[in-house]
Order: structure tokens, then sequence, then C-alpha cells
């Protein structure tokens, strides 16, 4: 059975950690950030972890094709 292809748009967004946990950065930090007040703005340069939701997270590797 051949390989399978990992998603590229998910691959493009969501990284994995030596961990084990998949993160991703958070939506809406490329334009019009000067009408956000200063905790939305640094609130968004944090990264957001999906280790919380084992089910979805499962499902991302699969999708990134990592089989740990």
């Amino acid at each position: 059975m051949p390989k399978l292809k990992s998603n590229k748009k998910l691959s493009k967004r969501f990284t994995l950690t030596p961990t084990g946990k998949v993160k991703s950065r958070k939506p809406g930090q490329s334009h019009f950030n000067g009408r956000n007040t200063g905790k939305e703005s640094r609130n968004k340069r944090r990264d957001t972890s999906f280790n919380e939701d084992v089910d979805s997270t499962k499902t991302l590797k699969v999708y990134l094709n990592i089989k740990k």
C-alpha cells in the first residue's frame, strides 16, 4: 500500500512539539490590528495547544502523517 500524503494546508498551520503536543498560531494577526486593544494584541502572540482534546489531536496527527 502506498504512503499517505500529509495534508499540506494543515502542515503549514500546525506544528508538533518534541513532547507530542500539537500547537498553532492564533488567527487574526495579519492586518487591521491597530483597532485591537493592547490586551488582545498581547494575547494573539501566544500559541495555542491542542493537547487538551485527545480526539482532535489524534485526527491532526493522522492528517500531518505523524506516527507517534
